[in-house]
C-alpha cells in the first residue's frame, strides 16, 4: 500500500519516475549497487524534530551527513533532533528505511542539500515506501514539485 502511495503522489506531482526493486540490503552501498548508482544518488529523507508535533524532512546524498550546526543556522533554532522511528512513521506513514517525501501522511516542508542541484541531467533514488525499491527521477524536477528549499545542510561522511 505504502508504494501505491507514492507511485500516485509521483502521479499528482507529474513527476516522470521509475520504481526499481531490488530486494533486501544490508547497507545503502549495497543498495547503490543494487541500483546501479553512485551512493550519492541515493537520497535519503531524514525526518527532523523542531518542536513537538513540528517535523521537517531533510534530504541527504547517500555519501553525506546532516551538519547540525548548518541547519541550527539555517532554521535559526538551537535545538533540533531526530525522532524515534515510531514517531517518524506517525509523522510520515513510512517505516525508516522507507520514508520518502511522496505521500508522506503529512506534508512537511522539505529542506534538500544544495549538493543535490546544479545538474539538470541528474537522476536520484528517494524511497519509495518499502524496503527493497527506489523511486527514481530526476533531482532538479522533483526538488522544485516539492517546494523544497536548497541549502548547504550537510557535509561529507566521515569529514
Amino acid at each position: 500500500m505504502s508504494e501505491q502511495r507514492v507511485t500516485a503522489a509521483l502521479q499528482a506531482l507529474g513527476l516522470p519516475h521509475e520504481i526499481v526493486r531490488y530486494g533486501r540490503v544490508g547497507s545503502l552501498a549495497e543498495a547503490a549497487s543494487a541500483l546501479g548508482v553512485e551512493p550519492r544518488d541515493i537520497v535519503k529523507t531524514l525526518v527532523v524534530r523542531r518542536g513537538e508535533g513540528d517535523f521537517l524532512l531533510v534530504l541527504v546524498p547517500g555519501d553525506r551527513e546532516i551538519s547540525w550546526p548548518k541547519l541550527r543556522a539555517l532554521l535559526g533554532v538551537s535545538r533540533l533532533s531526530m525522532p524515534d522511528k515510531d514517531v517518524a512513521r506517525e509523522a510520515t506513514g513510512y517505516e525508516r528505511g522507507t520514508i520518502t517525501p511522496f505521500g508522506s501522511s503529512t506534508a512537511w516542508p522539505v529542506i534538500a542539500d544544495a549538493s543535490l542541484v546544479g545538474d539538470p541531467q541528474r537522476r536520484v533514488s528517494f524511497g519509495a515506501g518499502v524496503h527493497g525499491a527506489g523511486a527514481v527521477v530526476p533531482a532538479e524536477l522533483a526538488l522544485e514539485r516539492l517546494d523544497a528549499q536548497i541549502a548547504g545542510v550537510t557535509e561529507l561522511v566521515g569529514s
